[in-house]
């Protein structure tokens, strides 16, 4: 499963380490990895817990990473995820659109911000 590859990689653990949480080898372990083996179902819960995605996503049935868990959780005020995805899919194809495109100018907006924070702080830092 080329997916767990990535989400181990992302976190900065080597097979052993996920090896050791499942009670496995490393040699086993990669053998997942790598779809040599497939993996057991056994062992798709503590993954999913691990890696902190849901096992739709560890399957590949969804680019998704949070479980359904996650549209319980409040995103602002009283509005939870699942409010804002069901207000988002009754709008029309535009309106979606829309809202796709103002949250990745808003993503922008903040990440220059970020940079221009940072660069503040290591201005300030220099002149120190």
């Amino acid at each position: 499963m080329k997916i767990i590859r990535g989400l181990r990689e992302d976190k900065d653990l080597t097979q052993t380490e996920v090896a050791k949480k499942l009670g496995t080898t490393q040699q086993l372990y990669s053998k997942y990895e790598t779809g040599i083996h497939d993996l057991p179902l056994r062992f798709v819960p503590t993954i999913a817990k691990l890696f902190n995605v849901s096992t739709d996503y560890l399957f590949g049935h969804t680019k998704c990473k949070v479980g359904v868990d996650a549209l319980n959780q409040v995103v602002e005020g009283k509005v939870t995820l699942g409010e804002v995805a069901t207000d988002i899919l009754s709008l029309s194809s535009t309106g979606r659109e829309d809202v796709i495109e103002y949250i990745h100018l808003m993503k922008m907006k903040e990440s220059n911000q970020q940079q221009a924070n940072g660069s503040d702080v290591t201005r300030k830092k220099k002149k120190s």
